[in-house]
């Protein structure tokens, strides 16, 4: 797989690392959704740890977490999660942002491997760890004490067209609605 970039290569990496992982697991004898939440819970620690460091310089300059969120995730865009490899769309409603993902190396990745090697519950635990992450991955970038900042209907590792990410400013877990919309107007 021909990566552009060394962003790209770097979450292709630790995919890598996350199916090899599972597999190992599963190879030892460990149920299938043990492996998955083993892998889920560890990758969740890294994860964490390059979202407070990504984070880190926008939570010092603002208090506001609509600012801190738009920063952080422009950001991101340009590195690790950019184009050409990833393929995004990306816009404002209001102070939320929505990042639009038609096409994500890890999950090729994984869609890849499932291919070649056959498929032992490969994309549910690629579902499990890496697309749970964006959920408690918005609150630490928000940096508010509050949860909710995130909204997803549609993942790509799912078999949908788009990972339509919707970042939220405002908080709206109490209420259960979104805040934002997941398509152009």
């Amino acid at each position: 797989m021909a990566l552009p970039n060394f962003g790209n290569r770097l979450m292709v990496e630790l995919a890598v690392f996350t199916s090899a992982a599972y597999r190992v697991l599963l190879d030892k004898g460990v149920a299938q959704g043990t492996a998955r939440q083993l892998v889920a819970d560890t990758g969740w620690v890294v994860y964490a740890r390059m979202l407070r460091t990504s984070s880190w310089p926008f939570r010092l300059v603002t208090r506001d977490p609509a600012r801190r969120l738009q920063w952080t995730i422009k950001s991101l865009l340009r590195f690790p999660f950019s184009a050409p490899g990833y393929s995004v769309e990306t816009y404002l409603d209001g102070d939320d942002i929505i990042t639009n993902f038609t096409h994500c190396p890890p999950q090729s990745f994984v869609r890849a491997l499932v291919a070649a090697r056959g498929d032992r519950g490969d994309l549910e635990a690629f579902f499990a760890s890496w697309c749970q992450y964006d959920w408690p991955g918005a609150d630490i970038i928000a940096g508010n004490g509050e949860r909710g900042h995130y909204a997803r209907t549609q993942t790509l590792s799912r078999g949908d067209p788009q990972c339509d990410m919707c970042w939220k400013t405002k908080s709206n877990a109490n209420l259960g609605m979104p805040t934002c919309v997941s398509q152009p107007k």
